[in-house]
């Protein structure tokens, strides 16, 4: 993708994001594996981060983390390139009475040198693919370490170009599902409120690569690997013993091969040298 279709595929899913944003509390607020989801990114985050950091998040949405990281006593300074979403974030801060903890701004991942002067930060944070709405991701990833402490962390969240529970659907006839994942370079068209624009999705290696000459890996974690993915509805309501199995078996083996590999996300972080 030219520089040109990178810029309008972010216009596009600002768009997309911004169209949602009014809605998007009440989509995901009662969604069980979402809420599963948090609460696992927000206790891998917490193994590593230390006490009273700066977390820059990236693509912060509606500020459901930037709210959860700031009553843990942190600061944040959250990004995102949706103007309905920030504003959204922007009302809760003022709400929960979080001004002091919690500053955001609209800011591209391909800007992020502008926030040098904000800096340095403690941990660089990305949650649920926002990532993955850019092809130009190594980019991206090496302009992190001048926005770091020494020893600084990165977390992110991320989409892998397989997700066994995706491509199973291939067996319910659901095959543009099943098959979004291996377009490769090309991207794959999303769709969310009536504007399309273009994904990617990245193994762990891709991350791992970009980042080894100044980063040491810390873990990767496989998220939806064995528990179902978000979309697949009332799954946990519909099948209540059967979803406390699959959380306990994920919870064991979330750092395992395969599982780590083949979730509908992955959590990766690792530490600047």
């Amino acid at each position: 993708m030219d520089k040109i279709t990178e810029v309008n595929n972010e216009q596009l899913s600002a768009t997309a994001f911004s169209r949602q944003s009014a809605v998007f509390d009440t989509i995901y607020a009662s969604n069980t594996i979402v809420s599963y989801k948090r609460e696992r990114v927000r206790a891998h985050v917490n193994r590593y981060l230390p006490p009273n950091s700066h977390i820059l998040e990236l693509n912060a949405g509606t500020g459901d983390d930037a709210l959860y990281f700031a009553s843990q006593a942190h600061h944040i300074h959250a990004t995102d390139i949706s103007t309905g979403m920030l504003e959204r974030l922007g009302n809760k801060v003022k709400n929960a009475g979080l001004e002091t903890r919690i500053s955001y701004e609209k800011c591209s991942f391909t800007e992020l040198h502008t926030l040098r002067s904000k800096g340095p930060y403690n941990l660089i944070f990305s949650n649920f693919a926002g990532l993955n709405c850019t092809d130009d991701l190594y980019y991206v990833l090496r302009s992190f370490k001048p926005l770091l402490t020494a020893g600084g962390l990165v977390t992110l969240v991320i989409l892998p170009p397989f997700c066994l529970w995706e491509t199973l659907l291939l067996f319910k006839g659901k095959f543009k599902t099943a098959f979004r994942r291996f377009n490769g370079k090309k991207g794959t068209a999303a769709h969310i409120e009536g504007t399309y624009f273009k994904c990617w999705y990245y193994r762990p290696s891709f991350i791992i690569n970009a980042l080894k000459d100044d980063f040491e890996l810390l873990s990767v974690e496989g998220l939806c690997s064995i528990v179902p993915p978000s979309y697949i509805e009332h799954f946990a309501e519909k099948h209540t013993r059967l979803y406390k199995t699959l959380t306990t078996l994920e919870n064991l083996h979330k750092n395992k091969w395969p599982w780590k590999n083949i979730g509908d996300y992955y959590i990766i972080s690792l530490r600047k040298k």
